[in-house]
């Protein structure tokens, strides 16, 4: 498995790896016009100002704050709480489909995202993905954000794996950066398919099982390197079988180069 590569674990960043986010998603709804909708987002509820959050500022603290500000937006400011899951529209493609596939390989699953310590609870009960996660490591609760090398220490410390053999993915350059001062294997985060094809990867198979039937959902999901394609209900024993298959093939294709 991944062992053979040399690689122990994998760490994903949340935001823009596992999945999108973005405030636009919310107030999309909110705002009609789009030009109000992009003066509100570059002055008003702005990305520095979220990004407090992740640092450990309460909703509380912060909207107060932008209110005294911006009075005339207190409704939009005040709905940025308790509407905040609506800023994450779903999944990136393909990424998890993978999460599963290296764990039901057996690979150890970690996280380090810059994420508010009251959003993180909502959000993380929500999506049963974690639950495929050992532990994750959340900015807000730490007070402290990626890239400071601080949080990569308490990831040294805190999870049971050798840096050197842990891959360490995040869409952020200066995060993958600094992860690899601190001794991780770096993938700075593009897409599914450019993940998937990295050599560590090749012995896993990633088989999507799925309600989407048509010919275009099967070639886009083989774009983002599945290996498989099942569309549900899928009986049992051709779900083994096709499993049975992609391992043989991936193994054979790995005597084959070799």
């Amino acid at each position: 498995m991944l062992a053979r590569a040399g690689l122990e674990a994998v760490i994903f960043d949340v935001g823009g790896v596992l999945y999108r986010w973005h405030p636009r998603h919310l107030y999309a709804k909110l705002i009609a016009d789009t030009n109000e909708l992009d003066r509100f987002l570059a002055e008003v509820v702005t990305l520095d100002w979220h990004f407090q959050h992740d640092a450990g500022r309460p909703f509380a603290e912060t909207s107060a704050e932008l209110i005294a500000r911006f009075p005339e937006h207190r409704a939009l400011i005040e709905a940025y709480g308790p509407r905040w899951l609506e800023t994450v529209p779903g999944p990136v493609e393909g990424m998890l489909d993978l999460v599963h596939a290296l764990a039901d390989a057996g690979v150890p699953l970690f996280g380090i995202t810059n994420f508010s310590a009251e959003f993180w609870p909502r959000f993380a009960a929500a999506e049963p993905v974690f639950g495929r996660f050992a532990d994750v490591i959340v900015s807000g609760e730490e007070r402290m954000v990626k890239p400071d090398p601080a949080i990569f220490a308490l990831a040294r410390n805190r999870f049971p794996v050798a840096p050197a053999r842990t891959l360490f993915v995040d869409d952020r350059l200066e995060n993958v950066r600094a992860a690899e001062a601190a001794g991780y294997l770096g993938h700075h985060f593009t897409n599914a398919a450019a993940l998937r094809a990295r050599p560590e990867f090749e012995s896993v198979p990633l088989l999507m099982l799925t309600s989407r039937a048509g010919e275009k959902h099967r070639q886009k999901a083989l774009r983002l390197g599945v290996d498989r394609y099942l569309v549900k209900p899928c009986p049992e024993d051709l779900l083994v079988a096709e499993l049975r298959n992609c391992i043989a093939a991936r193994r054979g294709s790995r005597l084959a180069a070799g």
